[in-house]
């Protein structure tokens, strides 16, 4: 049996998967989290065989989150959910350990197929994610957002959802201090001159969902 871990934060898509996979022979969910901090809680206290997680979410994110869950317990098999074939961050979240990435409009058997593969100890990457890192390796004008480190694009992330320095410092137990730095690096990195400027930089390159920001944001 695989036991599977569901997070993301949106309730609607969290029953839909588990409505989904309840269906299935030889999977079973056990467990449920709507952020990254409460998915590393979960994972630590019920050890499932794969994680179905989202890689944007409010808080510390699915990226942060993999890491955390697969230095506890590097025998859990990570899979990434995105909304966006194009996205920049799958990369990144393959290289942090994780074992493969579906995109949300996958269908069941696909979304099946790729649990067993990961639990097998296989990798996999929807067809279109495949595709996307292959041609980003190969076209000359790649992403700005390639020069950035792990935790510079976890700072832009959680900077340009709307998260106070405060807030940032809090979930990734920096001090404030240091994440000022990181948010003054990221501006002379990419050119910009404000959070404003750093948030439209993100939008243009997949990294946030424009619906998900508020007027003053933008």
């Amino acid at each position: 049996m695989i036991t599977v871990l569901l997070v993301d934060d949106h309730q609607l898509i969290r029953t839909a998967i588990k409505n989904l996979l309840d269906g299935v022979d030889g999977i079973r969910v056990i467990g449920d989290a709507n952020s990254g901090e409460e998915a590393v809680k979960v994972a630590r206290a019920k050890a499932p065989n794969v994680v179905l997680m989202d890689i944007k979410m409010p808080g510390i994110g699915g990226l942060e989150a993999a890491r955390k869950i697969l230095r506890y317990n590097p025998d859990i098999k990570i899979l990434g959910l995105s909304a966006c074939k194009d996205d920049p961050l799958p990369a990144r979240f393959v290289q942090a350990g994780a074992s493969g990435f579906v995109t949300k409009d996958a269908g069941i058997e696909e979304l099946v197929r790729a649990i067993r593969e990961v639990h097998a100890g296989k990798r996999y990457l929807t067809p279109e994610i495949a595709q996307s890192i292959a041609l980003h390796h190969l076209v000359e004008d790649a992403s700005p957002l390639e020069i950035l480190s792990e935790r510079e694009l976890q700072v832009m992330i959680m900077i340009t959802s709307g998260q106070k320095v405060q807030e940032i410092s809090d979930k990734l137990c920096l001090s404030p201090k240091t994440v000022n730095s990181y948010r003054y690096r990221l501006f002379e990195k990419l050119n910009v001159n404000s959070d404003v400027e750093l948030t439209h930089l993100a939008i243009k390159h997949g990294l946030i969902d424009l619906n998900t920001l508020t007027d003053k944001q933008m």
